[in-house]
């Protein structure tokens, strides 16, 4: 009895054991004793007076051992219950790190740490901390304490370890918080949420720690690396994690914001679910997430493979659900912070957006040989027709899909091209398409017909604007809508243009070949009056020097010009020679 008193006057449990033996020797054993045999001896450590050391690892499990024997004041003053609860808050409570060891100690008996509210504790006094400004009040550096080399690097007994002071940056907690179990995390973040702390940081912290249990994760996130660990996390040890579990958790976890880099996240969580096989409700809330803000994504991140049996190399389905969230959802959720690298659209654009994101997945899947018509069909009538203001995108993802599939008969190609509008393709387009074997030659008639009809448009609305150029001030009041019908599309401006410097330069043409007309009358008129002439021999010359003509010399009438000229000159040399006597009565002259 002597052995067993400190116990019994320590310990509740044991003295009710005892007097229910009635002073018989006994045996009995201690089911479900929190923190076995190694915390068993520490209670009877301090039963017995000897020196029970507590620490940040240890003290969740000697608190919820000193309930579980009934250890309290009732049995002796500051009993192992009250040392052990003024242990958590003097040392554990007030240091990031020793809080998250001892959180991370809750995992095997967190009912009982939740009676003490030893979990609420530490999560409150971790949200404290992580809503403290690390540079006001020196975290995350008190958990170091304030032995540091004059460099920054932490000391150990006076020893540089070389460990540098975590940065002020506003992420510096995500990793440490990941070695949490997912109950606790999931706990943690809401117990942030309800501080207010803001939305980025905790989506932040959850995306970090998706990716460090999710694997396949990390394939999708370009850029995204993990973050180096913090001097917190070196003795810490990373947390088993079901994947099912946590993808489940993390997707209830998940705000409802968009922003670029958050909707490439939801794309690479249903990348995963769909490889897990989670529960469909977890798998239409991220579809839906993700049409909600599907305005923000990226081809290569819709490119969702088939993780299923289906013959198709892409999940066609899926995207078609997508789009369906997008087209029905009510309320368009709110951005993110502007100083993430999340971005917004105006709400205008956003249609128009996912209808080109849209153009260039069914070209990107147009390619795989075992993809139906109707799909692509039903692709194409997911978007209402007014969120494509030209259809060059679809006549490219069909065109793409007749080169894939050259078996299509006839009539499943009419079918297909009924989804494109012919009026609302560009110049190039209707160009290439009007010479594309491929299409069936009813469609090939039809896209000549309304080039040549747009051609018409363009070409009397461009007269008509010249028309009124060239009319006096008072009447060149054009309508508004005579410009809006003359360019339909960008298209068109460029034939509008050409058209208006073709008619410039005839104009011009024209008023030239009257001036040279003219010209032609006079010198003919001249030369009439020469021919009727019975003048002398000067007389022509004088004629022809008026009309710009120059007759070339008799040889004798050189011979008294190179004597009375001071100087004989070059041209008339030159001529000299050429003058004959059979051409003596014979006169020539040239027109310049």
């Amino acid at each position: 009895m002597s052995v067993q008193f400190p116990l019994v006057s320590r310990c509740g449990k044991i003295e009710r054991i005892c007097e229910e033996s009635l002073g018989k020797s006994f045996t009995t054993a201690l089911e479900d004793f929190p923190g076995g045999p190694d915390t068993f001896l520490i209670a009877v450590k301090f039963c017995y007076g000897m020196r029970a050391e507590l620490t940040p690892r240890n003290i969740v499990n000697v608190s919820c051992a000193a309930d579980y024997l009934e250890m309290t004041d009732e049995y002796g003053e500051d009993n192992l219950l009250s040392k052990s609860e003024s242990f958590l808050h003097k040392n554990v409570l007030r240091n990031w790190k020793d809080c998250i060891l001892a959180l991370q100690s809750c995992d095997p008996f967190t009912p009982r740490a939740e009676k003490l509210q030893i979990v609420s504790k530490c999560l409150n006094a971790l949200s404290m901390m992580v809503c403290t400004d690390p540079s006001l009040f020196g975290w995350p550096m008190m958990m170091y304490g304030r032995l540091q080399s004059p460099g920054g690097s932490i000391l150990w007994n006076g020893i540089n370890t070389g460990a540098r002071i975590r940065s002020t940056e506003s992420d510096w907690w995500f990793e440490d918080i990941s070695y949490l179990s997912v109950g606790l995390f999931e706990k943690l973040i809401h117990t942030m949420e309800t501080r207010g702390i803001r939305p980025e940081s905790l989506v932040g912290a959850i995306m970090y720690y998706a990716r460090k249990y999710l694997p396949g994760l990390g394939r999708w996130q370009s850029g995204q690396s993990g973050k180096t660990r913090t001097v917190a996390s070196f003795s810490l040890t990373p947390a088993a994690v079901d994947q099912k579990v946590l993808l489940e958790a993390i997707e209830k976890l998940l705000p409802e914001k968009k922003g670029k880099s958050f909707c490439r996240f939801l794309l690479g969580l249903l990348r995963v679910a769909l490889i897990l096989g989670v529960k469909q409700a977890c798998k239409d809330s991220l579809e839906r997430r993700i049409g909600m803000q599907l305005e923000m994504a990226t081809l290569d991140a819709l490119l969702i493979p088939t993780y299923s049996d289906s013959d198709t190399l892409y999940d066609t389905d899926c995207m078609e659900r997508i789009v369906h969230h997008f087209m029905t959802s009510e309320s368009r959720v709110t951005s993110f912070s502007p100083s993430l690298d999340l971005e917004t659209s105006p709400s205008s654009e956003p249609l128009r957006k996912v209808a080109k994101l849209m153009d260039n997945y069914i070209a990107e899947v147009a390619s795989d040989v075992n993809l139906k018509p109707m799909k692509i069909r039903s692709l194409a009538d997911a978007l209402p027709e007014s969120s494509r203001p030209l259809h060059d995108g679809l006549y490219r993802a069909l065109d793409i899909y007749f080169k894939a599939h050259p078996w299509l008969s006839e009539r499943e190609k009419e079918e297909l091209c009924n989804v494109i509008d012919y009026q609302k393709l560009s110049i190039d387009a209707c160009a290439h398409a009007s010479q594309n074997e491929r299409l069936p030659l009813r469609i090939v008639l039809q896209v000549l017909f309304f080039e040549q009809m747009q051609l018409r448009t363009a070409l009397a609305g461009c007269l008509h604007v010249l028309d009124t150029e060239s009319a006096p001030a008072g009447h060149m009041m054009v309508p508004a809508d005579v410009a809006g019908q003359i360019v339909q599309r960008d298209g068109w401006a460029t034939v509008v243009r050409e058209n208006q410097v073709l008619k410039v330069d005839m104009e011009n043409m024209r008023s030239r070949v009257g001036e040279l007309e003219e010209e032609f009358g006079k010198i003919k008129q001249e030369m009439k009056r020469v021919t009727k002439s019975h003048s002398s021999l000067s007389s022509p010359r004088m004629v022809a020097r008026k009309i710009g003509c120059k007759l070339l010399p008799r040889s004798s009438d050189a011979e008294p010009d190179t004597i009375d000229s001071t100087g004989p000159t070059p041209r008339a040399s030159i001529e000299q020679p050429r003058s004959s006597r059979h051409s003596r009565h014979r006169k020539s002259f040239s027109l310049f």
